[in-house]
């Protein structure tokens, strides 16, 4: 992992004196909200619906024990005892008091963590693979690049004020578990005829009001030209990016309007020009920087415990569902549900995240990942351990069984809490999840990827589930569009409309009846949602959403 240089703690520790100082003034008068609102989101504090909203970055999704043990002392010193994990990896502290923020962004610099750059229009926290380093279909760990990106875009004076927010996401694995089609830019690293590995660039995806997939622009391109080239894509758009209406301000519009070869052939001539002004300093750089990430000395023990294990039903179904396959055969891949039927999808208490903290150190070599999916990952954790984690993570109500099920739903905070929102995400996902727990359905119905967006923003990413959620108002009422056929993964889709949107209450009885339409149509347990969706098209499960259209139809 990372360890901050002299530099990066002297810069986070100033960055904390300057905010504090703002807040000081903006609680005194000297400074009017509208004064202070530039200020606040280079430091990620958002204004939500009735409370300030702290946003802190994880960037790639890594941290420690001791990272994760100082977010469980912010939630309960300055906070209600619980953060919100995110689609950006990130955690969101959503009820701190003004004064109290300088306080902790003060914590979070003691372990070298900080909330930079994670609001305005500049480029966000970048994400990665949560699988990174561990993955056994992995190329190479990307978060050495993923590093070396955040280090080159933190405060950079070009790009501090681009047209709109940019987000980049990274994987290292030919398997997208990043959603890269869906970013501004997206890294998939692959390996050329040589065999020699490589990034294939992908730029214009974005989801939002305007929901587009990302056009490849570089099949491949060396790692020792990322960095000039990443820089060449942000130049062209912040010369080009529309400045006056911010709903046609994100990259993605830009290159619709320009068109993508105008904008490749833009990036390259740019790249051209730039990439002897590096010298290689991003190289070195890079080559320190991938020191920090060496993999952890393993563990060489017998598995018997684990093999023994699984002769508990239990165990057995923890173990089949919520563990991936590690890149050494001795260890598992845990992915740890914080979405137990009935939760708020994303949530973890301050006990929740020093249980966590605890196995991380203990059982995991000191390492956790955030995903984009709300969940969080024990990355390394050696086979005769796994009986050991699954008791502890039990009794910290955190086994649920779900990882990739109907109930493992990703949703944003919504009306509860977003000033943004037009309807409620929470309740709708809590009421899908224990629904489909109660009707002893989630393991039949199999793989799908529920997600919900409570507006337009899709910070749900509801347009990339195989089943989407999107709550609108309508008239003062909360109506919910379905759509169908998404996919965040390699074969990245956006989902279709499926027709007119649902009152609240109707939205739990429509997806049973998908979901019992799909059930009769597929061919085989082995038949997944999304591939029968993409055998059968859309008709049998817009007829089993509107079943009083077909009845009309047949009239």
């Amino acid at each position: 992992m990372y360890r901050y240089d002299d530099f990066d703690a002297a810069f986070v520790r100033e960055r904390v004196a300057q905010f504090r100082a703002q807040v000081e003034r903006r609680i005194d008068g000297s400074l009017t909200e509208e004064e202070f609102r530039p200020l606040r989101l280079m430091n990620g504090l958002y204004l939500q619906l009735h409370a300030y909203m702290l946003r802190v970055a994880i960037p790639y999704g890594t941290l420690n024990g001791a990272k994760m043990r100082q977010l469980a002392l912010i939630a309960d010193r300055w906070d209600k005892g619980y953060g919100h994990f995110t689609t950006r990896q990130n955690i969101q502290y959503n009820w701190p008091l003004l004064r109290d923020v300088p306080d902790m962004l003060e914590a979070l610099a003691e372990v070298e963590m900080h909330a930079i750059q994670t609001s305005g229009n500049c480029v966000r926290n970048v994400t990665a693979d949560h699988f990174a380093g561990a993955a056994a279909d992995e190329i190479e760990d990307p978060r050495p690049v993923a590093e070396l990106l955040r280090q080159w875009s933190t405060d950079h004076p070009e790009f501090q004020f681009l047209p709109r927010k940019f987000k980049i996401a990274i994987t290292g694995s030919p398997n997208d578990r990043a959603v890269t089609r869906a970013h501004d830019i997206g890294l998939r690293m692959v390996r050329n005829a040589r065999g020699e590995p490589g990034f294939e660039v992908i730029v214009g995806g974005g989801l939002g009001r305007t929901p587009m997939l990302g056009h490849i622009v570089r099949e491949f391109l060396p790692k020792a030209d990322l960095l000039p080239y990443v820089e060449a894509v942000l130049s062209v758009y912040n010369e080009l990016g529309r400045r006056d209406n911010k709903y046609k301000a994100r990259i993605k519009i830009t290159v619709h309007e320009t068109g993508v070869e105008k904008i490749r052939e833009l990036v390259e001539a740019r790249f051209a020009e730039i990439r002897p002004e590096f010298h290689g300093s991003d190289q070195a750089l890079l080559a320190d920087i991938e020191a920090a990430f060496a993999a952890p000395a393993w563990k060489n023990a017998p598995t018997d415990a684990y093999e023994a294990a699984l002769r508990d039903p239990e165990f057995r179904r923890w173990s089949e569902q919520n563990l991936s396959r590690h890149r050494n055969d001795n260890y598992a891949i845990v992915s740890v549900s914080l979405k137990k039927q009935g939760a708020t999808p994303g949530d973890a208490t301050s006990d929740q995240m020093r249980v966590l903290a605890d196995l991380a150190e203990r059982y995991g070599h000191d390492e956790l990942r955030i995903s984009h999916e709300q969940n969080v990952i024990l990355p390394h954790v050696h086979k005769g351990d796994l009986p050991a984690v699954h008791a502890a993570l039990k009794a910290a109500e955190l086994a649920t069984a779900n990882i990739g099920l109907i109930s493992d739903i990703i949703a944003c905070p919504g009306m509860d809490y977003c000033a943004l929102a037009t309807a409620r995400s929470i309740p709708i996902a809590q009421d899908i999840a224990t629904h489909f727990h109660a009707l002893g359905l989630e393991e039949e119905i199999g793989g799908m990827k529920i997600k919900i967006s409570g507006c337009i923003n899709a910070c749900g990413h509801h347009h990339v589930g195989h089943v989407g959620i999107l709550g609108l108002d309508r008239a003062g009422v909360e109506n919910y569009q379905i759509t169908l056929g998404g996919d965040g993964t390699e074969r990245a889709a956006i989902g279709e409309r499926a027709g007119p949107g649902f009152p609240a209450e109707e939205v739990v009885p429509a997806i049973e009846r998908l979901m019992r339409a799909y059930l009769a149509e597929r061919q085989g347990p082995e038949e997944t949602f999304i591939d029968a969706f993409r055998r059968l098209g859309p008709a049998p499960f817009k007829a089993a959403l509107y079943p009083e259209e077909g009845k009309r139809d047949a009239a």
